[in-house]
């Protein structure tokens, strides 16, 4: 038997990005009084007819945001938005977030031009203390998500400090998220970064049991390193969505037109072996919700087995059940991957049953909701609220989960090498 101590060692070990961010400097440790302070914030939010249509992400940096003004410093934020490809797009303009941010804050935000170049030096220069200027996309430009070390060279020279607080791009070794990092003398990691980095590793450091691991989404692959770390944590892994075809596929069950590669249904199988020795109950779907096609609900019905000209979009009423029983108990939860296309009505009530199931824990377990899709599906059945943690990361929280050191907090400055430079 595993002693406690045992465990507690074996959970630091798999909270890598906690490990790492605790050495990293905070904003408590930068001097920022009137000094232009670079921020790297995660502004990738949704635009329609001009106007941001979820600020969720603007409102999370606010906390570092007015920190930093407080403290009379010189803001210069920077994000990306959309995939403009590299060069300028009018679709991907930050100018609707910095109307938001400025309405937030009830402040004048004020859009440069550009990232880089003499108008954005010019820009800086006329800050005053407490003043917030938005930088224009950053993949207008694309040294971003190259890393370009001269791109990265051109953001940096307009800042005295740099703080990380965007953990949405923290898996991206890009530019501004590791480049600028390397350069900018002082860099910190915001209040966003830090408190999703310590909250998602509570999970991974002796987490209440009974422990269950949701998971859903679309790639087994993107799912293997997690399961892999978690596997020692957790008591039960309730799998639906796209990738539990590649599951019932490994079990002999016929999924039809639903996508499960080959690689994808040898990867399941895998995973079930492994969770058998290890003791893990896997929770799979008995039923599904099929239809010819994901834009034809008015077909849709419930199936055991796969028909070859349909496909699975959804889990059935009896999964459902089942799997609101298996969640039922716990004491952490996380979740990751909508169980079918719950955007479409039709195919939601798999989702919607699962968070059901989690927010009626509001009050007794931990609970975690991993970025991306699943953030999205908590937000439109109106559970965002009543559950412990929702990230603003799909990717980062993914990666951090499955044991990783994220890019962006390892570029940070450690407090020992900031104590060496001072002496």
């Amino acid at each position: 038997m595993t002693s406690h101590s045992d465990g507690d060692q074996a959970g630091r070990a798999r909270a890598r990005s906690a490990e790492a961010l605790a050495r990293k400097l905070t904003l408590d440790d930068l001097p920022i009084e009137n000094r232009a302070v670079l921020v790297r914030v995660d502004f990738n939010v949704p635009v329609a007819d001009g106007r941001v249509a979820d600020d969720t992400r603007i409102r999370a940096a606010l906390p570092t945001i007015r920190r930093l003004r407080e403290a009379d410093a010189r803001l210069v934020l920077m994000s990306h938005r959309g995939r403009p490809g590299g060069a300028p797009d009018p679709e991907f303009s930050m100018a609707p977030v910095a109307k938001r941010l400025g309405e937030l804050l009830d402040v004048d935000v004020r859009l440069a031009p550009d990232c880089v170049g003499s108008d954005v030096r010019e820009a800086v220069t006329q800050l005053q203390a407490g003043d917030v200027l938005l930088l224009e996309n950053l993949r207008y430009h694309a040294g971003e998500t190259a890393n370009d070390p001269g791109f990265a060279a051109e953001l940096a020279e307009i800042a005295d400090a740099y703080v990380s607080d965007a953990f949405g791009v923290a898996h991206r070794a890009h530019a501004s998220v590791v480049g600028v990092a390397g350069i900018v003398p002082g860099a910190a990691a915001g209040e966003l970064l830090r408190r999703e980095v310590e909250t998602l590793s509570q999970a991974l450091v002796d987490p209440p049991k009974p422990f269950v691991l949701i998971l859903g989404g679309a790639k087994v692959a993107d799912k293997v390193a997690l399961i892999a770390n978690v596997l020692p944590l957790v008591d039960r892994i309730v799998i639906g969505g796209a990738m539990a075809n590649a599951f019932l596929a490994a079990q002999g069950r016929a999924i039809g037109g639903s996508l499960a590669p080959a690689e994808a249904i040898e990867q399941a199988g895998g995973l079930l072996v492994a969770a058998e020795k290890a003791g893990v109950e896997m929770v799979l779907p008995d039923d599904l919700i099929a239809a010819p096609a994901i834009d034809d609900p008015a077909n849709a019905h419930v199936v055991r087995e796969v028909a070859p000209d349909e496909m699975a979009l959804d889990i059935g009423p009896d999964s459902c059940a089942r799997f609101a029983e298996a969640i039922g108990d716990a004491q952490t939860v996380v979740w990751n991957g909508p169980m079918g296309v719950f955007e479409t009505p039709g195919f939601d009530a798999g989702t919607r049953a699962v968070a059901a199931a989690v927010a009626k824990l509001e009050n007794t377990a931990f609970t975690v909701i991993g970025g991306g899709d699943t953030a999205a599906a908590a937000v439109l059945f109106g559970i965002a609220e009543r559950v412990s943690h929702v990230s603003t990361g799909g990717g980062a929280s993914l990666d951090l989960l499955s044991g990783a050191v994220l890019p962006g907090v390892e570029a940070l400055t450690d407090r020992t090498t900031l104590g060496d430079e001072s002496e």
